[in-house]
């Protein structure tokens, strides 16, 4: 990425990280998809997520953060934990 603004895409939508949680999914939808990384394991100089906590939110702003999670998980590995949160926000999108 040259610029400091763009945005990394997965599947048409924005897939954006702050410290150890990545968010997935626009604002401006129903819905978005948190995931918090819990647990890591070192592969030479990388950090691999291992395990990983999955919601599917609700971006009303009026509701209160408990009232927002629509659904949650928890996964082995970060390409799981994505691969079934983005199959739960495409369909919850689409309603």
């Amino acid at each position: 990425m040259s610029e400091k603004n763009e945005v990394l895409m997965f599947k048409g939508l924005p897939l954006v990280r702050k410290d150890n949680v990545v968010y997935y999914g626009s604002m401006e939808d129903d819905y978005i998809l948190q995931m918090q990384i819990l647990e890591t394991t070192d592969l030479s100089d990388l950090k691999l997520a291992t395990k990983v906590s999955v919601q599917l939110q609700r971006t009303a702003p009026d509701l209160r953060p408990k009232d927002r999670i629509v659904k949650k998980g928890e996964y082995e590995g970060f390409y799981s934990a994505l691969e079934v949160g983005s199959i739960w926000l495409d369909r919850y999108l689409k309603k």
